[in-house]
């Protein structure tokens, strides 16, 4: 039997993604610019899909960007605010557990002149505002706080960050690729300027994603050619990609988070009942995405423990290099102990996760810890 019980990298496509999928292989393979016969079913599949992931953010569509993926959005937010013509300021404020996707365009403007200011989190990988009041300042252009992290699934409070860069008049950009459609996600709520999804993390393929841009932010493009997406995109639109990732958005169940966050906490009281003090959770034990699992098994090695599992697809927090372990950078900015942290697993659950799975699960790791 196998287990997929790794969500937060990425999802299967959803039954009814991949049958509107199927149907626009061959329904919409005109060029969405296009004025005749061809170009329509494709322009209206992508307007659809437009309005439909704006709905699911509280936007406007036309704030809205199809992009390939959250990696392309996150970069668009970042070097598009700091490629505009009319730039003055050359800080960037980041929080240390972010997403490569957006610590490394940080690194290669840094290489540009660009100041990165990093912001500590607390031993559950929260950010404290007081801390981004504490720094923010007239040089700062852009303030970049993912919305839930990808490996401990805590969630950052956006809007208390948000006000105070609103309070300072900077763009505040947040990477809720986890996020959508595993918690609540309104834009307008959240109080934010920029904001990103990922489809292969919300049931769509892999290939798409799109980045919100609050009416009157203003970014220079990353790729260049027509007129695409309002200018803001140069690129002609997959109907087929842009129709699965509305659909996705289309059918968020909220339901569904509440059966899954049950499913999870079952499976934490399994293994605290089974292990006792050597397993320990890492992220916050409440603000936390409702799928996420991440656990520390004390004085193992999580990606060992991974490979003794039959059958079972989960992600690890330690890397093995050359027969070395390294520490996860979100598990050490949390103040981890190595001991602890080298032994973290990830288990992030699903639509299609069962009571029965969980259990045997556990099952295989109290065959495997003994």
């Amino acid at each position: 039997m196998t287990i997929y019980l790794d969500h937060n990298a990425s999802t299967p496509v959803a039954p009814s993604v991949a049958a509107l999928m199927q149907r626009y292989v061959t329904a919409a393979y005109g060029n969405p610019s296009s004025m005749h016969w061809a170009g329509y079913p494709a322009r209206a599949a992508v307007s659809r899909a437009r309005e439909q992931v704006a709905a699911s953010l509280g936007a406007a569509p036309d704030e809205i960007v199809f992009t390939s993926g959250g990696s392309e959005a996150n970069n668009m937010a970042i070097k598009g605010l700091w490629f505009a013509p009319d730039r003055i300021c050359d800080e960037i404020i980041v929080s240390a557990v972010e997403h490569p996707a957006v610590i490394a365009p940080c690194r290669f403007l840094e290489r540009l002149g660009a100041r990165i200011t990093m912001l500590p989190v607390d031993c559950h990988g929260r950010v404290t505002p007081a801390d981004l009041a504490r720094v923010i300042g007239p040089r700062t252009l852009l303030v970049s706080i993912m919305h839930a992290n990808n490996e401990v699934g805590t969630v950052q409070p956006i809007r208390a960050l948000a006000d105070i860069a609103r309070a300072h008049a900077v763009p505040f950009h947040t990477d809720a690729a986890q996020s959508l459609g595993k918690i609540d996600v309104d834009a307008n709520a959240l109080g934010v300027d920029l904001l990103t999804i990922a489809g292969h993390k919300l049931y769509a393929p892999k290939g798409i994603g799109a980045l919100y841009i609050r009416r009157g932010v203003q970014l220079e493009s990353l790729i260049h050619g027509a007129g695409h997406e309002s200018g803001r995109r140069a690129g002609t639109e997959s109907a087929l990609l842009a129709a699965a990732l509305g659909e996705a958005c289309a059918i968020v169940d909220r339901n569904e988070q509440d059966r899954v966050r049950q499913l999870r906490d079952a499976m934490w009281r399994q293994l605290v009942d089974r292990f006792g003090k050597a397993v320990v959770l890492n992220g916050h034990p409440v603000k936390r995405l409702p799928n996420t699992l991440n656990v520390s098994f004390v004085g193992r090695i999580g990606a060992d423990i991974l490979a003794a599992l039959d059958g079972v697809a989960a992600s690890t927090g330690s890397a093995c290099h050359a027969g070395e372990v390294t520490l996860s950078p979100t598990l050490a900015a949390m103040g981890v102990a190595p001991a602890t942290g080298m032994g973290a697993i990830r288990f992030s659950l699903g639509r299609e996760t069962t009571a029965e799975q969980v259990d045997a699960v556990v099952q295989q790791l109290g065959r495997v810890l003994g």
